[in-house]
């Protein structure tokens, strides 16, 4: 498979003609990380951006006590890191590889250049970053008027959309989902237990399966107090 039509597959470049794919192919370079490497951290000079090829890839930060908090995660056909094209400077977080990933590296000043040119291309783009703001709002609204298990509830509910399916497996191991969702792994633990109990899911292992989705809506909402 060529390098334009892996292009087609990430979401920022949807849309585009072939001759306009084939020009964004001839700034891209492709890397391999293995599970657990950085591909940037806090504060090095924003060169450009990544999409994901194939992989997962979180973005966190550290407290001053070592404590570690994941901001999103990005798997297939995702872009990230795309602030800089605009706005330079340095990184505002961590990057690392959750599992073996393949990665095409964009440098912000020939990206640039294709975006002063590519009207469809900035298009894009705007979408983009207007995407990721609202996903960052939300997340703000999560993590400082929700409680645990309302965000745990969006959480489940999201991956039911996302997926299609009622059954399906957590996106994230669980200390690493209990750091995205602002808790610790004991207290996750324990909330997917007591929904498990409560008969609003099935646990598995890592596999989930949505047994009440409106109570979990409710939940998810501030409906509904899960005590």
């Amino acid at each position: 498979m060529n390098k334009p039509s892996r292009l087609s597959q990430i979401h920022l470049f949807q849309g585009l003609p072939a001759d306009q794919l084939a020009a964004v192919e001839m700034i891209a370079g492709a890397k391999t990380y293995e599970r657990g490497q950085e591909i940037f951290t806090q504060g090095d000079p924003a060169g450009g951006f990544y999409a994901v090829l194939s992989g997962r890839v979180k973005i966190y930060k550290s407290s001053a006590a070592g404590k570690e908090f994941i901001l999103h995660v990005f798997g297939p056909g995702e872009a990230f890191a795309e602030v800089p094209v605009f706005s330079g400077g340095e990184y505002p977080a961590n990057a690392s590889s959750l599992e073996t990933s393949e990665l095409l590296f964009f440098p912000r000043d020939r990206f640039r250049a294709l975006i002063a040119r590519l009207p469809d291309l900035a298009m894009n783009m705007l979408g983009l970053l207007s995407s990721r703001l609202r996903d960052f709002n939300r997340t703000i609204e999560n993590l400082s008027l929700k409680e645990v298990p309302a965000r745990l509830a969006a959480h489940l509910l999201l991956l039911l959309e996302t997926t299609g399916a009622s059954t399906f497996k957590l996106d994230l191991p669980k200390g690493h989902l209990a750091s995205y969702l602002g808790t610790t792994p004991e207290t996750l633990s324990r909330i997917l237990k007591k929904m498990d109990e409560s008969k609003l899911i099935h646990m598995a292992g890592h596999q989930i399966t949505i047994l009440d989705g409106e109570e979990l809506e409710e939940l998810a909402t501030g409906l509904e107090k899960f005590a």
